[in-house]
């Protein structure tokens, strides 16, 4: 009998995984430390959601948040201006 190795057969599954998690962490990581967000950045250090957190984070809450800020940027630029 020709027995295959599990380990082959789930790396084939596991290591794209890694790759994805650690992208989206380390790039949610990155967005709330620049945006002073402590307690989000803790919460992607202590959880492993998969990315998913991550993902909704990103593209959700700090993207509200950076619009907020550009809005807040252009109204103070218009005033200057005046």
């Amino acid at each position: 009998m020709n027995q295959l190795n599990p380990f082959f057969i789930n790396s084939w599954i596991f290591f794209p995984l890694i790759i994805w998690t650690i992208f989206w962490k380390g790039y949610s990581l990155w967005i709330a430390a620049k945006n002073n967000q402590k307690w989000w950045f803790i919460a992607f250090l202590v959880l492993n959601t998969f990315g998913i957190l991550e993902i909704i984070y990103i593209f959700y809450v700090a993207k509200k948040r950076w619009s907020d800020i550009k809005e807040l940027l252009t109204r103070k630029t218009s005033l200057k201006k005046e």
